[in-house]
């Protein structure tokens, strides 16, 4: 068992065939922390709205959640835009879970991070037009051949491969959209006075420094799963919870650290391209004192 001051998730996009609900139980049972931020995209309201689609392991882990909040682990529930009928409830309170659109952590060594689900910061990538259409409709597809596929190499010996992630690092459109989102992400941080940034919503972990800002992202909980974690000193660091390839990733195996800290400063040109006006569209949402 390992403890932690702080755990990040988001995006496990729970109500989809990809949802790693049954991994993420695993995890939580083996990593406590004194404190959970769930940073958006938990339940998939946009896919329920075509047909509800739901697994006992679903609701396994909706009662773990519960049962952690009542042994006193606070629990935030960041709003995202796949959840995003929570909106209009949000500064609210229900027992230990309290309901934002987002937030401000204090980490153990000082430092102020805004916890935000992403999606606001769309707007700022040249390629969200095409993201857009691949986080609906083609990441459907993407999706289900990923399953296929994967099926194909559970049935032969290989372990997991994942498609979207050689998407990611080899098609050069993705890439750029996601260096501009990154980019535009820690940007609009800094315009606000924050050290730093957590967010989800692209489904690509990531632990670097972008122009003075710490910039997190939790990945997700349909391909990568992956969280994040603050130890008790402060530090901030991916963790990557391994799926047995002989059950897609059903029975976990370990956990290991994701190295993917940059130590070099990353070249912050999407602040020539990202007016005040961009920055004034991100929605003056309530941020409450930690």
């Amino acid at each position: 068992m390992q403890r932690y001051k702080t755990l990040w998730i988001s995006d496990v996009h729970l109500g989809t065939k990809d949802c790693k609900a049954e991994q993420l139980n695993e995890f939580l049972k083996r990593h406590q922390a004194d404190k959970i931020y769930l940073v958006g995209d938990i339940i998939d309201g946009w896919k329920m709205k075509s047909g509800v689609y739901w697994k006992p392991e679903f609701t396994r882990l909706i009662r773990r959640l519960l049962t952690l909040s009542k042994k006193g682990v606070q629990i935030d529930y960041i709003t995202g835009n796949h959840d995003e009928f929570l909106r209009r409830f949000a500064n609210n309170r229900f027992d230990n879970i309290h309901l934002y659109n987002r937030a401000t952590h204090i980490t153990a060594d000082g430092r102020k991070l805004l916890v935000i689900h992403g999606d606001q910061f769309d707007s700022v990538a040249r390629c969200h037009h095409w993201l857009t259409w691949c986080g609906d409709k083609g990441n459907d597809l993407l999706m289900l051949l990923n399953r296929g596929y994967n099926r194909l190499r559970a049935k032969y010996g290989h372990g997991y491969w994942s498609l979207a992630g050689y998407i990611k690092h080899h098609v050069p459109q993705a890439q750029r959209y996601i260096s501009d989102y990154e980019e535009g992400v820690a940007y609009a941080a800094k315009k606000q006075g924050f050290d730093g940034v957590v967010c989800g919503h692209i489904h690509h972990a990531a632990s670097k420094r972008i122009n003075d800002i710490d910039y997190y992202n939790t990945g997700d909980w349909v391909d990568s799963c992956t969280a994040l974690a603050e130890n008790f000193d402060g530090e901030i660091h991916l963790l990557h919870w391994k799926s047995d390839a002989e059950d897609f990733g059903k029975n976990a195996e370990n956990l290991d650290t994701v190295n993917t800290q940059s130590n070099a400063p990353t070249d912050f040109s999407i602040a020539a391209r990202t007016t005040a006006d961009d920055v004034d569209q991100i929605p003056a949402l309530i941020i409450p004192t930690m």
